[in-house]
């Protein structure tokens, strides 16, 4: 508080409230007066007064019921509740529902300068210690990217220095990792940041679609065609186009790709002129593109165009320390519409949290706290309102049956991926009509597992 409080003063006596007033105004405060607790709430929902001192004695509204309601229309007002030696019990019960203090009856003008003075540097402390808050959850996070860890941490400095550069970057980790959320930050911090961020997810397009995707199309350029379309590298010119799941991206099409990092033009589909391709490009995958080269299903030479920057999110299970702040995030996130922004996480729940694997990683977790925000009864997230136990946190109990434990691993997957069943399939290393045959085969219903 740099600036003196506003105050009202809220008493039946006239004599008190024109004493008080004086008083405080001879001290350079902005004084309102009010001869009761209906005066009191309705100036206090008009006016920002910071610190009210309130009568506990009162005819109608009485000190206490007034200072409830006026904690309900200025709960961030602090209260000095005024009362005689004979009530001082009820003085330290409205300090049990809210007030800051009281003042014994009668008190001189110095007694009200201490106690307000103690407001100030109360109310200034809470300041500091937001201010200081603000400052570590700004060290603990780039952009959308959160994480205190020391491999977070390093991951951070990486992308500051990396994403003021040109270089084509291949971003690797797990499934729901984050990956997009690096991309993203990279081109957000760089010289083409005002230019568009486009995003292909390659592994959820069969390989016709991708190429017009990408390049584009004439019209004419195959059936269907009706009108000239631009792919997303035209749409990303002078931006950022970035690749997800390139790992999943057939030969003919890498062919294709790695022909425009090199010559830096492209054609559309059925199109004879070459236009300039002024994009940087990033790119990601959860797959092991080294033993992809060997088994050749992947090309050498365009892993390492795509590879000048190479850039590695580590799963959850090896960050714990970072469950707890993302789970904070997540609570704001999800939690605003509902009443439930500052849920508090307990105990035993956040100790499941710690423990569990989490083989879905961030993308898991953020489901984990919207769910458990939904169904939760309480304002805080409890243990029963996860969707797992200690028993099953780290798949040590398995069913003897091979049949079985298949049904149990699909039904886990398309879970953690939110039933996106391109995205299940290629974490299952699948194709999608192999996961749909599995589906129908083990009867598998979304939501029922």
């Amino acid at each position: 508080m740099s600036k003196k409080p506003r105050i009202l003063v809220v008493d039946d006596e006239k004599p008190m409230r024109e004493s008080l007033k004086d008083w405080l105004r001879e001290d350079g405060y902005e004084v309102g007066l009010a001869a009761g607790g209906m005066d009191a709430i309705d100036m206090a929902m008009k006016n920002g007064w910071e610190v009210i001192l309130l009568d506990l004695k009162m005819p109608g509204m009485d000190g206490l019921e007034t200072l409830r309601k006026l904690k309900e229309v200025r709960p961030d007002a602090e209260i000095l509740m005024m009362t005689a030696y004979a009530t001082v019990d009820t003085a330290v019960q409205a300090m049990k529902e809210g007030a800051f203090d009281y003042l014994v009856k009668p008190f001189d003008p110095e007694e009200v300068q201490i106690q307000i003075q103690k407001i100030v540097s109360h109310k200034e402390l809470l300041l500091e210690n937001i201010l200081l808050r603000k400052k570590l959850e700004e060290k603990y996070q780039y952009d959308e990217i959160i994480g205190k860890s020391d491999a977070m941490q390093a991951l951070f400095e990486l992308i500051a220095r990396v994403a003021p550069t040109d270089s084509t970057v291949l971003i690797t980790g797990e499934s729901g990792t984050g990956k997009e959320l690096i991309a993203r930050a990279i081109h957000a911090n760089s010289q083409r940041c005002y230019m568009p961020f486009i995003a292909v997810s390659c592994g959820a397009l069969p390989e016709s679609l991708l190429e017009s995707e990408l390049f584009g199309f004439e019209k004419g350029a195959f059936t269907g065609a009706e009108n000239m379309r631009k792919g997303r590298f035209e749409m990303a010119h002078q931006g950022t186009l970035f690749l997800d799941e390139i790992g999943d991206i057939s030969l003919k099409t890498q062919i294709d790709l790695l022909r425009v990092l090199q010559q830096k033009e492209f054609t559309r589909l059925g199109g004879e002129v070459s236009i300039s391709a002024d994009v940087r490009i990033l790119s990601a995958t959860h797959r092991d593109l080294q033993k992809a080269i060997s088994e050749n299903r992947f090309r050498e030479d365009l892993f390492y165009r795509l590879n000048v920057i190479s850039i590695h999110v580590p799963p959850l299970r090896e960050r714990q320390e970072d469950i707890p702040l993302l789970a904070k995030a997540f609570i704001r996130k999800y939690g605003t519409g509902m009443g439930k922004e500052g849920a508090p996480i307990t105990p035993p729940a956040l100790r499941l949290l710690m423990q569990y694997d989490w083989p879905g990683n961030v993308r898991e977790l953020e489901n984990v706290i919207e769910r458990a925000l939904v169904i939760g009864r309480g304002k805080e997230i409890a243990a029963e309102d996860l969707p797992f136990t200690s028993h099953d946190r780290r798949y040590k109990e398995f069913p003897k049956s091979l049949r079985m434990m298949e049904k149990l691993h699909i039904e886990r997957i398309l879970r953690e991926d939110n039933w996106n069943i391109s995205r299940a399939a290629r974490d299952l290393d699948i194709d999608r009509q192999t996961l749909y045959n599995k589906i129908e085969k083990y009867g598998i219903k979304k939501g029922g597992s």
